[in-house]
């Protein structure tokens, strides 16, 4: 699994009783999984590879796809950056064994709270309805229907049902999202052309901010442009330039903290070294990045933004 990710994606295996193994990202150019490291820790005890989206940006599918068949292995694919999103024509999260979205309020799709899981194997399918209501072999609608009269727990399931109102909401939603991914691949656009090659003159060199996600998309790939990271040239203090744009009436953020350097994650697993995902994650900084943000706002972030280098 990817260690530069929202805790949630870790979590969710410790749930279940496996053990994790972080892998690291490609690169300062490409934030997702890295497909040569989760090869290289494969064990006869692996049992998945669990893929994020990055920032809602496509990792890189047909090598892991690959890997996980020569090893037998099922992938599952945290898409909760990625609706609306496809890689190769195909839609990110309908590629491995499941696809778990998330419909937080921060994200593409927002319904406040709720998700969604999507699979193509019947058996999966028939199994998550289960688990997400108790293990009941029926739900209450079936029985207010008159469809059952009783019903029998097969399995320890959960409370995970997403309820009528934000069902409706998030279908609401659903209809607006290709034209909300088109402002957001927009506003994109607008912030690689004008951050582009900035440099900072340092003392003894020239350092250039980092703009990892730059051209991603392609005629039968569309990221659904969640997140907007930037590298910051190395040396520079992070919070004094988060300062800055904060006085400048300016919200960033920090996708993400590694998990592995978390209290308990560090308690668990203390001997976890991924050098090139946490040097690059002391860099990265999450600039705005909504649909109704107008191209004034942008450019006042953009100029903040060299102001504060």
């Amino acid at each position: 699994s990817l260690a530069f990710t929202f805790v949630a994606s870790a979590n969710a295996v410790l749930y279940t009783s496996a053990e994790l193994v972080f892998a690291e990202i490609n690169g300062a150019h490409d934030l997702n999984i890295s497909p040569q490291d989760v090869e290289r820790h494969i064990t006869p005890r692996t049992k998945a590879i669990m893929v994020v989206h990055y920032g809602g940006f496509p990792a890189a599918m047909r090598e892991l796809m690959d890997i996980a068949s020569s090893h037998g292995l099922a992938v599952i694919e945290d898409a909760a950056h990625a609706p609306g999103a496809y890689l190769d024509g195909q839609h990110l999260g309908t590629i491995g064994e499941a696809g778990c979205f998330s419909f937080f309020s921060n994200k593409n799709l927002a319904t406040g709270e709720g998700g969604m899981l999507v699979t193509n194997r019947a058996d999966l399918a028939d199994k998550v309805r289960r688990l997400r209501s108790h293990g009941m072999t029926t739900v209450t609608w079936d029985r207010h229907q008159g469809h059952a009269h009783t019903y029998d727990v097969v399995d320890l399931g959960y409370n995970y049902r997403i309820d009528e109102l934000r069902s409706a909401l998030g279908l609401a939603q659903l209809e607006k999202l290709p034209g909300f991914n088109h402002r957001r691949a927009a506003i994109c656009q607008r912030y690689w052309q004008s951050l582009r090659g900035t440099t900072l003159e340092l003392p003894f060199s020239s350092a250039f901010l980092r703009l990892p996600a730059e051209g991603r998309g392609a005629e039968d790939t569309l990221p659904s442009y969640h997140l907007f990271p930037v590298l910051l040239p190395p040396g520079i203090n992070r919070l004094a330039f988060m300062d800055h744009l904060r006085r400048a009436g300016i919200q960033t953020s920090i996708h993400y903290p590694p998990v592995h350097r978390f209290e308990y994650y560090r308690q668990r697993y203390p001997h976890v070294s991924l050098p090139l995902t946490e040097a690059t994650a002391s860099r990265q900084v999450t600039l705005p990045l909504y649909p109704s943000m107008s191209d004034e706002q942008v450019d006042l972030v953009i100029q903040a933004v060299m102001d504060a280098l």
